[in-house]
Order: C-alpha cells, then structure tokens, then sequence
C-alpha cells in the first residue's frame, strides 16, 4: 500500500470530451478500485479519477471512459488493473517523516529489544507496510544503522511492501533528487549517499550496504498471506487506514497484528488513531501501540 494515498489533488480535468464520465461508469471504476485495494474513492473524487486516467486513455487510443471500463472488463485485464490503481493511489512521502517515531524507536523501543534475554542472537526485524517510493523504509534503515551499537549492525533487517508495482520500481534503485533530501543532515548524506556524477549530478543513491538490508515486495495489505518467514519487532504502516472504511481497517489491523511478535510495536500516521477499531494493541501513546505479552 502506499505511504499515503493524497486524495487532495483536485486539479482540472483536461478540456476534452475523454474528460468526461458518466455515473455509471464512475461507479464502476470506484467499485472496482475498492475492491482490488480497499480505497474508498467516494462521490467527491470524480474530477481526481478523470484527471488521472485522462493521459491513460489517450495512450490506449480510447475516446471516452464507458471504452476504459469496457476494456478493464474483458478477460486479461489485470495488468491494466494494477495501472489503474498506481494512477489512483498518489504516493506523498519523504524521508524522516513524523521525526518523533524515530525518537520512540531509539528511545524506548531499541532499549527495550536490548534488555530483552531473549532478543539475544536474534535479528530485529521491521515491516514498512507501505513503503512507497523507498523513502520511509530508507529512513529506517538510516536510522538503525546510526543507533545500533558496531556489535549489533549485523542483527536488523527491513521489509518494504507497496501496492503500486511503479514506486515500487523507484524504491529499489534507491536514487532520489536532491531536493527529496531535505529532511536528512549533510552528515546523513555523506554517510549514506553516493553522490551522483556527470549526468547524474544533482541526484544521489543509498548506499548499497543500506540497499541490501532492505527487501522490497508487491503486496496487497487486504489480501493475506503474507510473504514472510517471521514476525516482526515493529511495523510501521502510516497515513494508509484513513482512506480505508470500518471494516478494512478492523481487518487490517487484525491482520497487522497477527505479525508482530508479544511486545512488538505498531507505528500509525499521527493524524490516524485505532480508536473505534476492535483489536489486541494497547496504546502506548498517540500513533503508538503495542502487542501484548500474552
């Protein structure tokens, strides 16, 4: 799933006759994003759809949105499925996002794994539930790499899962412009960076030591099993559930808290709360919860 699905973006739907859709088709095309992803467009989200699929059509020569939806009804379609929601699940993310995550992981949740007997040996894993374009689950890894002891740098792995095939192709090769920087210190990016030369000045690439404690997959949140051997420590999946209705977020947390292992910690968007949700966690503070011991 993507780090956050920006629903905002109402821009103009191009001044064509392709721009235009008809209530049923809409409907259609809503049932058909919620179903494969869970993301409630709603009535209010037309000219977002229009302006988004605008350029699609144009690329397969079709007229109108009534041949778009004729066309993600026939047999095969699925490839064309997943373009539609890559259009529609807009990816806003950068690095070091919601800073005071990172200070209760190094405050509090790294301590505590330490002081664990029974973390001894063992390798600290995190889930970026929706990794987007790699910056999140980046951050983390930064993070870790800078607050683990020399004698620990080897008992930590990340990994990253989106719904969207095409940020997920961004996040592994790792490259971001500079400006995407804008949250990590001159020491971060000389630390962790490569920076980029000749035709790739002004662009700079996590470092491959970093790269490779990072496994990226394809992933639908809303359609378990999971691809995973282990339990994780802590989970980061934020800014995704305020798009979701009741249901799929009961049903996403459910699953969500089935892979942490007892203590481990679930991390939310600070605009995002459980409250309402029925579910395991205990709050330990806001965006902040907790799996019991037993």
């Amino acid at each position: 799933m993507p780090a956050s699905l920006n629903l905002s973006d109402q821009r103009a739907a191009p001044d064509s006759s392709n721009a235009q859709i008809s209530d049923a088709d809409y409907t259609f095309l809503c049932k058909l994003v919620y179903d494969r992803s869970r993301i409630n467009l709603g009535p209010d989200k037309r000219v977002l759809v229009t302006s988004r699929l605008a350029k699609r059509l144009r690329q397969l020569g079709l007229d109108s949105y009534r041949e778009y939806c004729e066309f993600l009804r026939t047999p095969g379609s699925g490839d064309e499925l997943q373009l539609l929601i890559d259009r529609i699940s807009t990816n806003h993310t950068h690095f070091f996002r919601e800073v005071k995550h990172f200070e209760f992981v190094e405050k509090s949740i790294l301590p505590a794994w330490r002081a664990n007997p029974a973390a001894r040996g063992t390798t600290f894993r995190v889930w970026s539930a929706a990794s987007s374009t790699g910056e999140e689950p980046y951050t983390i890894a930064i993070h870790l790499a800078e607050k683990l002891a020399p004698a620990e740098a080897g008992a930590w792995l990340i990994e990253a899962t989106d719904i969207s095939t095409r940020v997920l192709d961004i996040a592994r090769q790792g490259v971001y412009e500079a400006e995407k920087l804008a949250g990590v210190s001159a020491e971060q990016v000389r630390r962790h960076f490569q920076k980029g030369m000749g035709e790739r000045d002004g662009q700079f690439r996590v470092k491959q030591e970093l790269r490779a404690r990072v496994q990226f997959h394809h992933l639908n949140l809303l359609e378990p099993p999971y691809p995973f051997a282990q339990p994780f420590h802590l989970i980061f999946c934020r800014n995704v559930m305020i798009y979701f209705d009741r249901p799929t977020q009961t049903s996403l947390v459910s699953h969500l808290a089935d892979w942490l292992v007892p203590g481990g910690h679930l991390l939310v968007g600070h605009s995002e709360s459980l409250s309402g949700i029925s579910h395991s966690l205990k709050l330990v503070q806001p965006a902040v919860y907790r799996k019991p011991l037993n």
